[in-house]
């Protein structure tokens, strides 16, 4: 076996582990809510005027979860304003790590066959934390918008059953402290507003990037002729 075939075959591995550990630290989290709110997440009701309620868990007479127990997702409503306001509700993951390629994945819908448009933002903070500003307009540091469901409030713009939506992070320099916020924002809301129902969120999940096992080998590949065109510098001195 040659030099080169002997330094690869014990550097490859060694670099392939080392590389796989280190993706342990990406961003990572799966939350059903079968408590609200779940340790960690935090809730801001921006709306003007406040209303009567916040985020809470998922009221299983007006539907079910889409996973687990019949109540075990999270839910928002109209009574987030009083009478006709600007709702601005929004609701925060922990700060994580992200990298370029991370996935949410999430479920949401509203009450089937409402006649009250419903709307949910879901934005990127680049720094992480839990500023949202203290407007109904603002979104602090969260101005990366990932997706919105229904952005025009359409009369059955907001999925009446349980659907699956995803986003990926993108943009990033390199690994980045950042949070994910849902934001439950609708014009002329509230009890007496021409817009805003229920809305429930459950099952979300951020899923870190990996690279391919082509991709570490690759890179080992690389690094490993690297290292065996230094060996040989050496030893020609």
């Amino acid at each position: 076996m040659s030099t080169a075939s002997m330094f690869a075959r014990a550097f490859i591995p060694a670099l392939v582990a080392t590389l796989a550990a280190g993706s342990v630290n990406a961003a990572t989290l799966s939350e059903g809510f079968d408590t609200v709110l779940p340790a960690g997440w935090t809730a801001k009701n921006n709306s003007v005027p406040i209303g009567t309620t916040n985020w809470f868990q998922g009221n299983a007479t007006v539907f079910g979860s889409q996973s687990g127990a019949a109540n075990s997702y999270i839910g928002a409503n109209f009574n987030n304003t009083a009478g006709a306001g600007e709702i601005s509700n929004w609701l925060i993951t922990p700060t994580l790590s992200f990298n370029n390629g991370d996935t949410l994945s999430f479920w949401s819908r509203s009450v089937t066959d409402s006649l009250y448009p419903d709307r949910l933002e879901v934005r990127f903070s680049n720094v992480g934390g839990t500023n949202v500003g203290n407007s109904d307009t603002s979104v602090g540091s969260f101005t990366s918008l990932l997706l919105s469901i229904n952005p025009n409030l359409e009369q059955g713009g907001y999925p009446g059953e349980w659907t699956q939506y995803s986003a990926t992070i993108s943009g990033l320099s390199g690994a980045t402290n950042g949070a994910i916020a849902f934001r439950y924002t609708v014009n002329s809301g509230g009890p007496a507003g021409d817009n805003s129902d229920y809305i429930g969120i459950d099952s979300v999940s951020i899923t870190a990037a990996v690279p391919e096992p082509t991709t570490w080998a690759l890179m080992a590949l690389g690094l490993g002729a690297i290292g065996l065109r230094r060996r040989k510098q050496l030893q020609a001195r």
